[in-house]
């Protein structure tokens, strides 16, 4: 189970590790906490008129397309998007948006879905929510609650019987070196290299989230279905932009896989793994 704060996050964040464990016949699901109705249209082709103001039903039908395109279930918990707060000082977030939500209450909500989905395993953004939008913060804090409450007896009875999840991980989609090893490449091949000015404003005090890292999966090939699933979101991914930057045949050769950090496990398992469901086969 993949937990996500809005429709394409799911596209963006290890799309094709959930497209090859689908294919390899597991039950795979996708969990929207929010509609993503107070994002904007990012893709100019999409800029027309009846976009912006059917975006709930188009982001919704987007998502279904996505689903489909990585071959995932796909359930909508049914909150409402924060929207990203802009300016100095931050406004206030929205009267009733997902963010403002109790954890506890919200987490009820997803111990429901997993008590039912019955997952192994549950991915969803670390401490600092993959970039600092309300939503994928309430994300993490939301997705931690419930992967600890769902097999507690005494937690939300009122949401099933208890199931206990085995493995939470934390997706990291932004690895430097992987951008670098990008960056290098089309320096070598010439022409532009859309990662050089990335590269040159990140501040080496940040850091690089491949130390956090204790998973990587093997996912080249399904690459292209990931990309299906970004370009079904056609209202928030260009296909003439940054995610398709890169050729697909670069990326399975420099970087094929997906990175993923183990933030808590009820199985033994040996550090670095190369497969999320590492130790359940002897669970």
């Amino acid at each position: 189970m993949a937990v996500h704060a809005h429709p394409d996050d799911e596209a963006s964040k290890a799309a094709a590790t959930l497209a090859k464990y689908a294919d390899q016949g597991y039950e795979v699901m996708v969990v929207t906490l929010t509609g993503g109705e107070r994002g904007d249209v990012l893709n100019p082709a999409m800029d027309r008129p009846g976009i912006l103001e059917n975006l709930p039903e188009v982001r919704r039908e987007e998502m279904a397309n996505a689903a489909a395109a990585l071959g995932v279930q796909h359930r909508w918990l049914g909150y409402e998007d924060s929207g990203l707060p802009e300016g100095d000082p931050l406004p206030p977030l929205p009267e009733g948006c997902f963010a403002l939500v109790p954890t506890e209450e919200a987490a009820g909500e997803l111990v429901e879905v997993i008590r039912e989905f019955r997952p192994h395993v549950i991915i969803t953004y670390d401490e600092n929510g993959g970039y600092p939008h309300p939503d994928h913060i309430a994300c993490h804090e939301v997705s931690v609650a419930a992967f600890e409450a769902a097999g507690d007896e005494n937690a939300y009875p009122e949401a099933g019987a208890p199931w206990t999840p085995l493995k939470l991980y934390y997706t990291h989609g932004f690895i430097r070196a992987r951008i670098l090893r990008f960056s290098e490449a089309f320096e070598e091949k010439g022409g532009d290299n859309p990662f050089a000015d990335w590269l040159a404003k990140w501040k080496t005090d940040q850091g690089d989230l491949m130390g956090r890292v204790t998973t990587q999966v093997e996912c080249g090939d399904y690459f292209a279905q990931r990309d299906d699933a970004l370009r079904a979101h056609a209202t928030q991914i260009d296909p003439n932009g940054f995610f398709f930057a890169v050729p697909l045949e670069w990326q399975k050769d420099l970087w094929p896989t997906e990175e993923f950090e183990l933030a808590q496990t009820r199985v033994k398992t040996s550090i670095p793994e190369s497969d999320l469901f590492s130790g359940i086969e002897q669970a």
